[in-house]
């Protein structure tokens, strides 16, 4: 009696090895196409994109997105966006896409995508043919003009000057000919800088920071304005009187 027992009992046991073997998943099965995780770095510059994968398959695309450019950009792709990201900074952006095509993507600062950050781009498919296209591309002015020319007075004056989105706080819109002092400072959240047309180019700086710098100023009419692509089209331009 005991010796049926213990057949029927490695009968059993041999029955349920068996089933687990048919109905029990294998710990080593390898993940599907679908939940794929992929990591694509994306390079933003003035003005275009860089991608250190120019197609990946379907699931998980995990974009790391670099500004290796000198003034602010994102990245939006498949409904999903960064921050605005100054200079030097990065974010990762987690997008999870199941459909086979070509995606757009596209900077939507405003003018960037105009002047040529934005595309498609191939999930599961074959990536879009790289052209060159001819988009002008506003430039971000650096090379200083000459001084300006005139009789410059004698009197030495401080200007105090507060950027922000989209304009400029003078502290005097109307000054004496001679040195002028230009103590500048961002306010806002965006990259400006303070250019005098035909004196002085200021440096783009970037939010919380600041600029001194002194010029001498014959008696006319100035415009001042930022140099940063597309901001004087929002309103980052005026006027400054120098008189005798």
């Amino acid at each position: 009696m005991r010796r049926i027992a213990a057949v029927l009992g490695l009968t059993a046991l041999a029955l349920t090895g068996a089933l687990a073997g048919v109905f029990l998943p294998s710990g080593g099965a390898s993940t599907t196409a679908a939940d794929a995780t992929t990591r694509v770095t994306v390079k933003a510059f003035e003005f275009r994109y860089t991608f250190s994968r120019r197609s990946v398959p379907t699931g998980t695309i995990i974009f790391t997105v670099q500004n290796k450019g000198k003034i602010s950009h994102d990245f939006k792709i498949a409904g999903k966006k960064t921050i605005k990201l100054l200079p030097g900074k990065s974010q990762i952006l987690r997008v999870k896409i199941a459909k086979k095509g070509r995606y757009a993507f596209l900077c939507t600062l405003l003018g960037h995508a105009g002047a040529g950050m934005k595309g498609r781009y191939a999930v599961g498919v074959t990536p879009v043919a790289t052209t060159t296209g001819t988009t002008t591309r506003p430039p971000t002015t650096t090379t200083q003009p000459p001084p300006p020319t005139g009789t410059v007075g004698t009197a030495n004056t401080t200007v105090q000057v507060g950027m922000f989105e989209y304009g400029y706080n003078l502290s005097q819109a109307s000054i004496p000919s001679g040195q002028v002092t230009f103590v500048i400072r961002n306010n806002g959240s965006e990259v400006h800088n303070f250019s005098v047309q035909g004196v002085k180019v200021g440096t783009i700086l970037n939010p919380g920071a600041t600029e001194t710098y002194t010029v001498s100023m014959p008696p006319r009419a100035y415009n001042y304005v930022c140099d940063v692509p597309f901001h004087i089209d929002r309103g980052m331009i005026g006027n400054l009187t120098v008189t005798q």
